[in-house]
């Protein structure tokens, strides 16, 4: 009864406080209880329609609105926040793991704090502060690498004794704790309020709102949204935004063409107490209890708890749901785990008196990131859904990043992460999203140590070899739905207990790793590397290379035979890919792309290549099985297999030859490793994949031969300072800002995209240099490793973070690889980066708050000579793509 009347008041406030509202419902003439008459009709047209009236619509029509566009209607297919904003915990924090989502709730949190003075609608905001508790030294170890972000970030934050969580909150059993993280600037709010403010806010900039309208169908014509049909009538429009919350699924099918967006509801439940006999202070610190799976806000004076069971429930699996979500069914049982972990956390409630425990649908992804960004089939037609939970959090911030991108073209940050691209068709399944929500679910929860692996949706993907490499004792990870081999566990060793070894410091597979690292630099290994994507580019005339040309930085006019690296930059000259391109003929090309470029990629490519039918593209991922031949020995164990001569002076670097392998024709044999080490990769038409494997392998034993797999092929390239996409390299980062202008035409007077962006900064200098850092005084037995993320110190000064790192067994020295930045002391402008600025500091890496002496380098130290050397070995084996 209370939240139907904060609903109620909510509506109220919202409507009083909007002339368009008040004009409006004094022309109303309700002539059925159960039926609210439409005020006004739609419109025929606009610029943009949004469907959801939750916290992510209402955010994305505030913010198009503040940004200029004023031509936009938000329909709802109920009231506004009557969905899962309207049952949501209001909590909003920024102790988050992924930087991009930590930079969401700051903006957030700093939106909704000055968002009733701007409005006038009161949105419940108050500044509480949170306390995430770590019962393990795991868990404190996560906290801290948490506090290492929000401090460089400005977000105060401390690492707290179990005695000073007591002084904040007298009521938290503090005797099983080991610390926790204190973030004072976290906050409460009323959701749905905060929704109707942002809603009252938009309507005064233009926007039209419409309740009870529900989106039927979504028109496209040849590739492109052109409106909407409702039970309401149609709108023509250029632009949709799904902000479906946990129907956007549905909605994304029933358009004319299907869009995929995966997620899936599962119930969540928290409980609601009367007040306290001393009421709880509203100001009282939220508290997160990550190993006991809750979160305990102050409710009224009494709570508010829920969390995250290790047994979810998923629902509307079929497609049922609810057109405003009434409230689901108690189930005490089910909640009972989560009660007797807040009764363990707060021990003095056994006599509250509750109030209701709440059961509602919350929407959960595949990877526990929310969802966003333009759809890759269909052209203006926008996606924010799926917030994992916490949709409060990222509300302001998502919506910010999303109407930048449908203005601008582009967010103003690097939204890869929760980019809808990076998923395909393979993760829309029904069964796959309801079997992978019931491990995320828990996951929100569970300790996530670096290099964890979902256990559901596995073996989707695999390549011809799986079974073979599963018997000789893979280890499988999975990218983009494909499975790849970590590493191999040699025989004898206790496979069980490495599977579950997961740590912050060294890991159980350390040595294994070096062997294959130790066998890649001086014998030869294979590494199947299948996933990579793999697209055929051809034409009747010379379409294929001009198209080329302009959509690539190198150039491709290189004779036949040739590979070409190269980078696919967008308007601001960043890498919106990182590949390998062959030239197989004069008219045909043969691009080689990381795995989770499949989707991305082929839509970039798609929305710019030439509408011609004499220019085709075709995605043969799955046609070619590809085989890394890694080391010094590779070259004699080719050569017997193939009986043709591989010398350098027959088969040059950077070189792409159709031979014969044992029995089997048409293996497109490239002389590049992506490692730094000797060798080549093997592309096998799929049919030859195990013929083709047993003979190398065979034919190899001679030479020391064996497997290995990605992390060996991490380390090796991370010593070798190779950048790869996703990680290192993004759409915001430049071939200028990371050593590879020699991989750009700029002096061969073509026209490509991104050449505007790239003579400014030749001209002008970088803002930001990818660094090579050795630690120095790191025990690699004794001291937390560095995985990605961790912040740079220069001189004391914050830099810039690392963006991946691996162990060097040949330096024997931890690697990590980084941006440095360079800010003024005193008023924080960005300045040029230069050479001189990047060799005469003294850094630090800040690893879960304590720091590592580290050496900062330009170039690796196999080719610090010269920068020729440094060219001709990147030429010479290209860069790793994972």
């Amino acid at each position: 009864a209370a939240g139907m009347f904060l609903r109620l008041l909510s509506d109220v406030r919202w409507r009083a406080a909007n002339p368009k509202w008040r004009r409006m419902t004094c022309c109303q003439r309700s002539t059925s209880s159960t039926a609210e008459p439409h005020p006004v009709s739609l419109p025929a047209q606009a610029q943009v329609v949004i469907c959801g009236g939750g916290i992510m619509g209402t955010s994305v029509a505030y913010h198009l609105s503040k940004m200029g566009w004023k031509d936009i209607v938000l329909l709802e297919q109920g009231r506004l926040a009557a969905g899962t904003t309207r049952f949501c915990a209001g909590i909003v924090s920024t102790a988050r793991h992924v930087s991009l989502e930590l930079k969401m709730a700051n903006y957030s949190n700093k939106l909704y704090q000055q968002l009733e003075q701007e409005t006038g609608v009161q949105t419940g905001y108050t500044k509480t502060g949170s306390i995430s508790l770590a019962q393990t030294q795991d868990r404190l170890i996560s906290l801290k690498r948490i506090a290492s972000s929000l401090n460089v970030m400005g977000i105060p934050c401390e690492i707290i004794t179990p005695k000073q969580v007591a002084q904040l909150h007298p009521l938290i059993n503090i005797h099983d704790l080991v610390g926790a993280m204190y973030v004072p600037e976290d906050a409460l709010v009323s959701s749905a309020n905060v929704s109707l403010a942002l809603a009252t806010a938009a309507s005064r900039n233009g926007v039209q709102i419409h309740e009870r309208t529900s989106v039927s169908h979504v028109s496209v014509q040849k590739g492109r949204v052109t409106g909407v049909e409702t039970d309401r009538g149609q709108i023509q429009c250029q632009y949709f935004v799904n902000c479906a919350g946990q129907w956007a699924y549905e909605l994304g099918h029933s358009g004319g063409e299907p869009v995929n967006i995966p997620l899936h509801a599962c119930e969540h439940f928290y409980l609601l107490t009367h007040p306290l006999k001393e009421p709880l202070a509203s100001n009282l610190p939220t508290i997160v209890d990550p190993d006991g799976r809750i979160y305990i806000r102050n409710w009224q004076g009494g709570i508010l708890s829920g969390g995250f069971e290790k047994n979810p429930k998923p629902l509307f699996t079929e497609g049922r749901n609810q057109l405003e979500i009434q409230n689901l069914q108690e189930d005490w049982d089910h909640f009972e785990p989560l009660l007797s972990a807040l009764l363990r956390r707060m021990p003095d409630l056994e006599a509250l008196q509750i109030m209701q425990l709440v059961n509602c649908p919350e929407s959960f992804t595949p990877d526990m990131r929310c969802i966003m960004g333009e759809s890759p089939t269909v052209r203006g037609y926008f996606v924010l859904a799926g917030m994992n939970s916490a949709g409060i959090s990222y509300g302001g911030g998502a919506g910010k990043y999303l109407a930048e991108w449908m203005v601008n073209g582009y967010p103003s940050e690097n939204v890869w992460p929760l980019d809808l691209k990076r998923f395909g068709t393979l993760q829309s399944s029904r069964t796959f999203l309801r079997h992978r929500v019931m491990e995320v679910m828990p996951l929100m929860c569970d300790l996530k140590v670096p290099r964890w692996d979902f256990q559901t949706g596995r073996q989707l993907r695999t390549s011809p070899l799986y079974d073979r490499l599963d018997a000789q004792g893979a280890r499988w990870m999975e990218k983009h739905g494909f499975e790849r081999v970590k590493y191999f566990v040699p025989p004898g060793k206790d496979l069980l207990d490495l599977d579950q070894s997961k740590t912050f410091y060294k890991p159980d597979w350390f040595d294994i790793v070096g062997s294959e690292v130790k066998c890649c630099k001086e014998a030869v290994c294979v590494i199947d590397m299948s996933s990579f994507t793999k697209f055929e580019i051809s034409s009747t005339g010379d379409q294929a290379l001009e198209s080329l040309q302009y959509l690539f930085s190198n150039d491709l006019d290189v004779p036949v035979g040739h590979v070409v690296h190269t980078g696919m930059l967008n308007e601001k000259g960043g890498y919106e890919n990182d590949c390998s391109i062959a030239r197989l003929s004069k008219r045909s090309f043969f691009m080689i792309s990381p795995t989770d470029q499949q989707v991305h990629c082929w839509a970039w490519l798609k929305n710019r290549l030439p509408d011609d039918s004499n220019l085709t593209m075709e995605d043969v991922t799955w046609k070619y099985t590809a085989l890394n031949l890694i080391g010094p020995r590779a070259v004699d164990v080719l050569s017997e297999l193939s009986y043709a001569p591989i010398t350098p002076e027959h088969f040059p670097s950077l070189f792409c030859k159709e031979m014969s392998v044992g029995y089997a024709n048409g293996i497109r044999v490239m002389s590049i490793t992506h490692t730094g080490e000797p060798g080549f990769m093997l592309y096998i038409p799929i049919e030859y994949a195990l013929h083709v494997y047993n003979e190398v392998m065979n034919m190899g034993q001679k030479y020391g031969i064996r497997n290995a797999g990605y992390y060996a092929l991490r380390s090796l390239r991370i010593e070798k300072f190779f950048a790869f996409w996703g990680q290192d390299l993004d759409a915001f980062t430049t071939p200028m800002e990371c050593g590879r202008e020699f991989q750009v035409k700029l002096e061969k007077g073509m026209h490509f995209l991104g050449q505007e962006a790239l003579l400014e900064q030749k001209q002008n200098g970088v803002y930001k240099r990818f660094t090579m850092f050795i630690l120095e005084d790191h025990d690699t037995d004794m001291d937390l490793w560095p995985w990605w993320g961790e912040p740079i110190f220069r001189n004391g000064r914050y830099v810039g973070k690392t963006t991946s790192s691996a162990y060097s067994y040949s330096l024997e020295r931890h690697v990590c690889l980084g941006f440095v930045q360079h800010f003024d002391e005193k008023t924080g402008e960005e300045l040029v980066v230069t050479t001189d600025f990047i060799n005469q500091g003294e850094y630090e890496i800040d690893i879960a708050g304590q720091r590592f002496q580290a050496k900062a380098k330009l170039y690796p130290f196999s080719s610090l000579f010269t920068h020729r050397r440094r060219k001709d070995e990147v030429e010479l084996s290209g860069y790793q793509r994972e």
